[in-house]
């Protein structure tokens, strides 16, 4: 519930500088109001109010609700002095009607998902300044089959069955009561957790996790060193975090490192019709049995709709490895693609639990416990196989998103918590380390690696994002083919790039802007602190006149310019052999 109260002829006006209607909010705000003189006083409560949690008739319009100004005291008090002429003005009017919102404050949009042509545009909080924005999204998305450009924060599809109604008014409750405050960018907001935890959620805690949120799954991002509180205190700049995730990174590039995979997208398709089902839904060349491949997915516009892995583990049986958060974005798109395929598409991302082990000892730690050769040869790079490993038949998968050798080991989920804990007790004299996210972040930024959602989105192509490597442009009829060799072949307005900045104790993040002298020239992706090479890093898209090795760039970081330069190799094993060793 949001309450206005409306008060006339005061002599504030005057004082202020115009006869004329004003309308003030409590950040101090003012805005004219068209009917009549007067002052318009917006209050926010810190303590929301849910309404009409079992559903809001079709008949309800613009209805106001009773007046409840005991639960606005503290608020109102704050604006009575501000504006001390409210001591003597009365109160004409009090407007107490409801608000709309979602769990994140943003709008659901989009072609609902198992529900065919059913679609969405509610929870538009702000009506007037969102509904253009939201009407023409929609028109795009209904007549050209897709918005013209990423929209995945107002998609429909960014929450799962997770989001039951308890869930949906405890973090709709959350976002009214901290919207006007500073978000920061290692902040993760306390309500409705836990709401999801993998198998390995008590182990790790036992290690200290500190723990962020994806699609409601608890995920860990670092490891506090030992008697320290694992928690992060949320920062602009470099926060207490940074000892302990350089730890981690070392442990992945000297010795070996263990990460939870729980937050992977794992999808299996299988039936007679699979491969080629997937052959015209994916840009790239699908594996042969056994072995693995990056296939990019593009829409019929040539823009990416996935960076995804794909697995071949029989002529009519693979596995589809994506992120997490996607998962009823993926399933949709899968949905409408392969409608008329003879296949079966199932989630399996619950089911299956997963863990990478990341290092040089990686090998020796996987022969530990599972007794199988898993030397270059026998495994090698981008292969599946099927072992034992601990007491659990498992599939196996030599993939790396860091750079370094690593295995990725799947098993049913009530498998994993026994498993790791024979990892452990086998890795401890190899050095093992437990690493979160932040680690992962920064050994992918000193291989130059994208991630969904930040370098590849709906907003780039394969030519702009790096990615033309992994489209097989002479396989003919995949989905955004026509597009696609119309993209290689016109030179991008802008290209990926990776950069090395002049940082302080603060790095670049997301969407800082980049400059070429006085010329804006792109923008960052992602950003974090290298603690292998020691060099502060971006991914970013700069103007192709300005994506070329060496050119010496600036990037804004917490409004202070700082020097930064386009490199031509990754600074951590610029000839990729450490994943192939």
């Amino acid at each position: 519930e949001h309450h206005y109260l409306i008060t006339e002829d005061i002599p504030a006006i005057a004082q202020l500088g115009r006869e004329l209607p004003l309308v003030v909010d409590l950040d101090g705000e003012m805005y004219l109001r068209p009917e009549g003189r007067g002052l318009l006083l917006g209050v926010y409560e810190r303590e929301a109010t849910p309404w009409s949690l079992a559903g809001t008739s079709w008949e309800f319009g613009n209805e106001l609700l009773a007046p409840q100004l005991e639960r606005l005291a503290e608020a109102l008090e704050r604006g009575f002095r501000r504006l001390p002429a409210l001591n003597q003005a009365g109160i004409r009017k009090i407007v107490n009607g409801p608000f709309t919102f979602t769990p994140d404050g943003n709008p659901l949009v989009g072609p609902v998902p198992g529900v065919p042509n059913f679609w969405s545009a509610c929870g538009v909080m702000a009506g007037f300044a969102q509904g253009g924005g939201v009407g023409l999204t929609l028109a795009q998305w209904m007549i050209e089959g897709e918005p013209d450009g990423d929209v995945f924060a107002l998609d429909v599809a960014r929450f799962g069955s997770y989001a039951t109604p308890a869930y949906v008014a405890e973090k709709a409750r959350e976002f009214y009561a901290r919207r006007f405050r500073i978000a920061y960018p290692n902040e993760h907001w306390p309500a409705a957790r836990p709401t999801r935890t993998s198998a390995l959620h008590d182990a790790l805690a036992r290690d200290n996790a500190v723990c962020g949120v994806s699609y409601a799954l608890e995920i860990p991002l670092y490891f506090a060193a030992a008697g320290r509180t694992a928690a992060e205190q949320p920062t602009l700049r470099r926060s207490e975090a940074f000892a302990d995730v350089a730890r981690e990174c070392r442990a992945a590039r000297t010795a070996v490192a263990a990460l939870d995979a729980a937050s992977f997208a794992k999808y299996e398709v299988r039936g007679p019709g699979a491969r080629a089902g997937l052959d015209r839904m994916l840009a790239g060349r699908l594996p042969q049995p056994g072995r693995i491949r990056l296939t990019p997915m593009l829409a019929p516009s040539g823009r990416l709709m996935g960076d995804l892995s794909t697995v071949c583990l029989a002529a009519d049986r693979y596995w589809i490895f994506g992120s997490g958060y996607l998962q009823a974005w993926h399933l949709r798109w899968f949905a409408s693609v392969l409608a008329a395929a003879d296949l079966t598409i199932e989630n399996l991302s619950d089911r299956l639990a997963g863990i990478a082990l990341i290092g040089p000892r990686a090998r020796e730690l996987l022969a530990r416990v599972s007794g199988a050769d898993v030397g270059n040869a026998a495994f090698p790079f981008m292969s599946h196989r099927r072992l034992e490993v601990g007491l659990a038949a498992a599939d196996v998968l030599r993939v790396s998103e860091t750079g370094e050798l690593a295995f990725e080991i799947y098993v049913e989920a009530p498998g994993m918590r026994a498993l790791y804990e024979r990892l452990a007790a086998a890795g401890r004299e190899l050095g093992l380390e437990p690493i979160g996210s932040y680690a992962l972040n920064s050994l992918r930024l000193e291989k130059g690696f994208g991630h969904w959602s930040r370098e590849y989105t709906r907003d780039y192509t394969p030519a702009m994002s790096g990615l033309a490597r992994f489209v097989d442009y002479d396989k003919g009829g995949f989905i955004g083919r026509d597009a696609a060799l119309r993209d290689r072949d016109t030179p991008p307005a802008r290209r990926l790039v990776l950069l090395e900045v002049d940082a302080a104790d603060a790095d670049a993040s997301f969407y800082e802007p980049l400059w070429d002298g006085a010329t804006l020239a792109g923008f960052v992706t992602s950003g974090a602190f290298g603690h292998c090479c020691g060099k502060s890093l971006a991914l970013g898209y700069a103007a192709t006149a300005a994506a070329v090795p060496g050119a010496e760039l600036a990037v804004t970081v917490l409004g202070e310019r700082r020097s930064c330069r386009v490199l031509g190799a990754p600074p951590i094993d610029p000839r990729g052999l450490r994943m192939r060793m």
